[in-house]
């Protein structure tokens, strides 16, 4: 059924939950040779016309760190206008650790709402990704970290995530404390041994069930990716990770749609860069180090004082002063907010929240728009053309706050997080490189990669 990829027009389209999770996809589907733009709005008719020949189209979002409430109110339209540029797949792309609350990121929630422009009689869903060091067996999550293979509510990171730790690894238990949606699964032995469509045909219905698609290697996941295309219908809503294009381009690629395509384009040398990090993560904080020791400036964001809006001003000049100094002296600055999960200001959050008199939502974003300023004048300040953010929010603050309009990648970096080419009305931005980088992601010698345009 419908075996085939369209000559023309677009094969999927996605609303990323964050916007490090957003340009994985980008890497994703550009690597296999599939034309993508991720957009930071829904796309108008004029916009995609600067880009003849796209056959995915995204637009990064921040939904990850949102109450549903939030959702309520900002994603039907995302996804109406989404559904309306007429892909067969649209994606509501999570990040492949899937972490997740009831109160904060609710992918129930976003699946409920994606489900309301689609008559589709199920919602696949696809979360392991092995290039990531993502598996889904059994119903059961795994991430690496450290060397080592762990299950996610074990996890060093993912199980004392600050805002949503994992304590289920079993998605179907997570999902459903999120949505009173029928939950179903394709499990790995069913993947692997040919019972797929007979199982996919037991779960599907009119109330329009969810659907996880166990994924651990290549087999299954070009499985996954077969079930998925061959199964759209007239249109199917998706929630998945980047598993979902890993999935789709392995099975086109199998079916000779997709022609092998040779590895990204390597970047070149930079003498220097600016980077800013609102990652707490522990492979963040190796990074950090690495920098110090490699050459890099590093210096701290005094979270306190961001807090307060009274002194913010006065610490954002500090910061910027001695990042555009380094910059003069050809030294890559990096301005970082916490070093790992045992940092003080991870510690001690909370009660600089309360003497702040805000929320952690109100914190996060004041601690992203500092960060986000701070890029914005070394900028505007100095020749710099390649930047780094880490953290996801902190990725959506600088974008935003830099009048970026639309991504493409120009070079592979690290596995999941391309160097990107800014597109923007502002000629100060457009062609500015850009690496959006989630906390996990990369190795201990990442910044200095993507200084050197080395593939890490």
């Amino acid at each position: 059924m419908h075996d085939h990829l369209p000559a023309e027009g677009l094969w999927l389209t996605y609303y990323g939950d964050d916007f490090t999770g957003s340009t994985d996809v980008l890497e994703a589907f550009t690597a296999a040779g599939v034309p993508t733009v991720l957009f930071l709005q829904p796309p108008r008719p004029e916009d995609l016309a600067r880009f003849p020949g796209v056959r995915c189209v995204g637009v990064a979002g921040q939904s990850r760190g949102k109450s549903p409430a939030w959702m309520r109110a900002a994603l039907p339209e995302v996804f109406a206008r989404l559904s309306a540029l007429g892909a067969p797949i649209v994606q509501y792309k999570v990040c492949s650790t899937f972490d997740s609350s009831p109160e904060v990121g609710s992918i129930g929630q976003a699946i409920d709402l994606g489900m309301q422009s689609t008559k589709a009689r199920w919602s696949p869903i696809v979360v392991g990704a092995p290039r990531l060091q993502r598996y889904q067996v059994f119903g059961h999550l795994f991430a690496a970290a450290q060397g080592e293979v762990w299950r996610i509510d074990r996890h060093p990171t993912m199980s004392r995530h600050p805002v949503t730790p994992m304590h289920e690894s079993d998605l179907r238990v997570h999902l459903a404390q999120q949505t009173p949606r029928r939950i179903g699964l394709v499990n790995l032995a069913q993947m692997t041994q040919g019972q797929a469509d007979e199982i996919w045909q037991s779960l599907q219905g009119p109330d329009q069930p969810v659907v996880m698609l166990d994924v651990a290697d290549v087999l299954s996941q070009r499985e996954a990716g077969r079930l998925v295309w061959q199964q759209r219908g007239q249109g199917v809503f998706s929630a998945s990770s980047s598993g979902l294009q890993y999935a789709l381009a392995e099975y086109w690629r199998s079916c000779g749609w997709l022609a092998p395509q040779p590895a990204l384009p390597q970047a070149q040398a930079q003498s220097c860069i600016g980077v800013v990090s609102g990652s707490c993560s522990p492979m963040s904080a190796a990074q950090i180090d690495w920098a110090e020791q490699h050459g890099f400036l590093t210096v701290r964001l005094d979270v306190a004082q961001c807090l307060d809006p009274l002194q913010a001003e006065m610490e954002i000049t500090r910061l910027v002063t001695l990042a555009t100094d380094a910059v003069a002296h050809g030294v890559s600055p990096l301005i970082y907010s916490a070093r790992g999960p045992d940092d003080p200001a991870v510690q001690g959050f909370d009660a600089m929240v309360q003497r702040a008199a805000c929320d952690k939502a109100q914190a996060s974003e004041r601690i992203g728009m500092a960060l986000a300023e701070i890029m914005r004048r070394l900028l505007d300040q100095t020749a710099l053309r390649r930047i780094v953010v880490a953290g996801g929010d902190s990725s959506g603050a600088v974008a935003s706050h830099l009048g970026v309009q639309a991504l493409t990648v120009s070079a592979g970096m690290a596995p999941g997080v391309p160097l990107c080419r800014v597109w923007s009305d502002n000629p100060r931005r457009d062609g500015l490189e850009m690496a959006l980088k989630g906390g996990q992601l990369g190795a201990p010698s990442f910044y200095g990669d993507v200084r050197a345009g080395r593939v890490g």
